[in-house]
């Protein structure tokens, strides 16, 4: 069973994803973090998130920048969706993205184009969305917790951007495939979110 959960940043999608994999004991990938790894790389190289020779290049980061906890900053989350952009790093993680899916038993994995491009027949395919307010108090506190100095209103606004980027650009624009569940976690707590994303990946298990 291939399980695709999509939505903006801060959503809920990644607690939602890892919890479902537990709950089925199938494998999770957060997509997303490739993509931070990738324009991570660019700044370590000194290039530019914007050129497309240079995000293109940092695809061949090591796997061992996968586990930096600087990739979960809210820097690299910009790079991320700046680097996202472009059609050769696309093209790059895709093979790697799809290759994991169709890994024997499944998998679940969550990112911003799951259920549209990396894994379109999908059995179980989650939208997560909430408010950009909802989003960025999650995303403050989140911050706070670790120490780091930021305002509410500067992530509103690093929030809005990073959505209209991913939901414009040309190539694998983030939108909720057709056949997707939507779910709004605006004012749900984690485990209401949870519970809700079980009974629904349940209820499309029983219907198929």
């Amino acid at each position: 069973m291939i399980v695709a959960v999509d939505g903006p940043t801060a959503s809920g999608k990644g607690t939602i994803a890892k919890a479902l994999a537990a709950h089925y004991g199938l494998p999770h990938l957060d997509t997303g973090l490739l993509y931070r790894a990738v324009g991570r790389q660019v700044v370590l190289d000194g290039g530019n998130p914007d050129d497309p020779d240079d995000a293109a290049k940092a695809c061949a980061f090591p796997e061992s920048l996968l586990e930096d906890p600087i990739l979960r900053s809210e820097e690299t989350g910009g790079l991320a969706s700046r680097v996202s952009v472009h059609p050769r790093v696309r093209a790059a993680l895709l093979e790697r993205q799809r290759a994991f899916a169709a890994q024997p038993g499944g998998a679940v994995l969550d990112g911003r184009d799951i259920g549209t491009v990396i894994a379109p027949d999908a059995e179980v395919k989650l939208f997560v969305i909430a408010s950009v307010e909802a989003r960025a108090q999650r995303r403050y506190l989140e911050m706070r917790k670790r120490g780091e100095d930021t305002t509410l209103a500067a992530i509103e606004a690093d929030l809005a951007a990073r959505d209209e980027r991913d939901r414009n650009r040309a190539q694998a624009p983030l939108k909720p495939a057709e056949d997707a569940i939507l779910i709004d976690t605006s004012d749900l707590d984690r485990e209401q979110a949870i519970a809700f994303a079980i009974s629904e990946t349940d209820r499309k298990i029983a219907s198929a």
